[in-house]
């Protein structure tokens, strides 16, 4: 027997309710690797699921976690034997599958990806969805080439925000983080922020479709008119990762940027990311994230928070990145 938070929904009223519960081996789906969750963590869908759903649960009861880290207890794969550290972020675990809220899983072998040397279970979730979306934004960023100006990062305090920052400012970038928390500033400039920009200051479009060259990259975790704001600010042949849309789907911007500066816009998905490229990004987060830095990050949470956590992330009041001990 294992314990896992468990949502379950009332078909008459369409409400939702979410609760530790003890569950069997027997309760967990078909798939090849059986794994020993030691850490999970919380993220902006992982609020969703815990709650109504948001379009993202299939069916109930449901076990949300969008990724998580542990040991391989049986594998029916020979890539994965007993013993081995897996980590698993993405292909829609907690969502459509069975999530790393619980302390066992059982998911596909094509699903897991080896915990890179240099961390551990506890660090792995630290990182977690999040951290993995930032190192991939700044690996997309690097490929088009980074510009001489400062790499600004929106949403800088969020999950997300916080690990680019991190990375960015360890590889020797000068970070302007955007916050709409001015009590997140001292945080931001420990993580390695230069500049702190007020979310007010640029979070509204403007008539202009360029302003002055500003930014020689930028994570954008927000979106929306925020986004479109920033693009008329990057400089010449610079690239924004757009990772998010805290602030809205839409985009109200015009094609000026792109045409008369050559501005990239780069998507960044993490759900789906190819095998060679995840490897390549947990190396590049073993190697480039300051481990001092990210444990500054981390607030400790255990299965019996997650139902506030969940309502808590989607209101914008978690700071940094949540661990969830599965066995606490």
């Amino acid at each position: 027997m294992f314990n896992a938070l468990v949502v379950n929904k009332d078909e008459e009223s369409g409400k939702t309710s979410a609760a530790v519960q003890e569950l069997s081996l027997d309760d967990l789906p078909q798939a090849e690797v059986t794994v020993a969750v030691e850490y999970s963590t919380v993220n902006y869908k992982d609020g969703l699921c815990i709650g109504p759903g948001g379009g993202l649960v299939r069916k109930y009861p449901h076990v949300p976690g969008i990724d998580f880290a542990g040991t391989v207890e049986a594998s029916d794969d020979d890539r994965y034997k007993p013993g081995d550290k897996v980590v698993l972020t993405g292909w829609r675990v907690g969502e459509a599958h069975w999530g790393g809220y619980s302390q066992k899983a059982r998911v596909r072998a094509d699903w897991l990806v080896p915990l890179p040397e240099g961390l551990d279970t506890r660090q792995a979730m630290a990182v977690g969805t999040a951290g993995f979306t930032a190192m991939l934004a700044v690996m997309a960023l690097e490929d088009h080439g980074i510009k001489p100006g400062p790499v600004l990062v929106t949403g800088a305090a969020g999950g997300v925000g916080s690990v680019a920052t991190a990375i960015l400012a360890n590889l020797g970038h000068k970070v302007a983080g955007v916050t709409g928390r001015p009590e997140t500033a001292d945080y931001l400039t420990s993580l390695g922020a230069t500049q702190i920009v007020a979310r007010e200051e640029i979070n509204e479009t403007v008539k202009r479709p360029l302003e002055s060259e500003t930014w020689g990259g930028c994570v954008d975790a927000v979106g929306g008119a925020m986004l479109a704001r920033v693009l008329g600010q990057m400089e010449y042949g610079a690239s924004v990762a757009a990772v998010g849309l805290a602030g809205g789907a839409g985009l109200p911007a015009t094609v000026v940027p792109f045409l008369l500066r050559g501005v990239n816009l780069l998507g960044i998905d993490s759900v789906m990311q190819p095998y060679d490229n995840r490897v390549r990004a947990w190396g590049r987060i073993a190697k480039d994230l300051p481990m001092d830095k990210l444990e500054a990050m981390v607030q400790p949470a255990t299965l019996s928070d997650l139902t506030k956590l969940g309502a808590d992330i989607l209101q914008g009041q978690v700071k940094g990145r949540v661990v969830v001990d599965v066995n606490a």
